[in-house]
């Protein structure tokens, strides 16, 4: 009989660990921790592709409390926000870019959820009763911020929401946030005078017929098939 241990496809490689541990929280004094935290990261992304409860992890991951723990508690302390930060950083770095985005893209998705609890609503022009994600992204698709609300949220108070909260960002170097039409109107007067950047809206053209992708609106699409960081890793 075979004790080797299964592998998941969403689990984290060596060299990915490598570079992912020194972002994690330093261990306190005391009681050394005994939670293997690489298999903990590999439980977070196996719940994260695959969508099952805590409670179903596989049995080669630690005990499910304490992994929900400790992604409870990266949520609440900033630590995933961090992290992505960190990653954005050495990904532009990467491919020969300053590691703070001079530009940068907003836009929405509206998404079904189950009615087990949590802000919901209703989007009357996707038809959708859920949540709404507000994401905002640099021009290579990487994730900057993102906020959930009801999917009843009004677009432009959603886009306020996402860049009142990423604001240390956008005052560091961000001068320029593509859009789309939806975010047309009052929005880019907020933005300029919150925080002197301009908001460019990308619409189709006049004499477009079809179905046309338009610029800087790819990189949206990239961040929406992203998962929280291990893309980037």
């Amino acid at each position: 009989m075979s004790h080797k241990r299964r592998q998941y496809t969403s689990e984290i490689t060596k060299k990915q660990w490598k570079r992912l541990k020194w972002m994690l929280p330093k261990a306190h004094r005391g009681r050394p921790m005994e939670l293997d935290l690489r298999q903990t990261i590999n439980a977070i992304l196996y719940v994260l592709v695959t969508e099952c409860q805590w409670r179903n992890l596989p049995k080669e991951y630690p005990n499910p409390n304490s992994v929900y723990y400790h992604y409870r508690k990266w949520c609440l302390d900033g630590t995933w926000e961090r992290i992505n930060r960190d990653m954005v950083y050495l990904e532009r770095r990467r491919v020969g870019g300053f590691a703070h985005p001079s530009a940068g893209i907003i836009d929405s998705q509206s998404v079904k959820v189950s009615d087990m609890g949590g802000v919901s609503g209703y989007d009357g022009n996707k038809k959708i009763k859920g949540r709404k994600r507000y994401i905002l992204a640099d021009s290579l698709g990487n994730l900057l911020h993102v906020v959930v609300s009801g999917a009843n949220l009004d677009d432009r108070q959603g886009a306020m929401m996402v860049l009142t909260n990423a604001e240390h960002q956008i005052t560091l170097r961000l001068i320029t946030i593509w859009a789309d039409k939806g975010y047309q109107g009052t929005l880019a007067e907020w933005v300029h005078q919150n925080y002197q950047a301009t908001l460019e809206i990308v619409a189709p053209h006049k004499d477009q017929t079809g179905f046309v992708v338009q610029p800087y609106r790819t990189c949206i699409r990239l961040v929406r098939q992203i998962s929280p960081f291990k893309q980037r890793l």
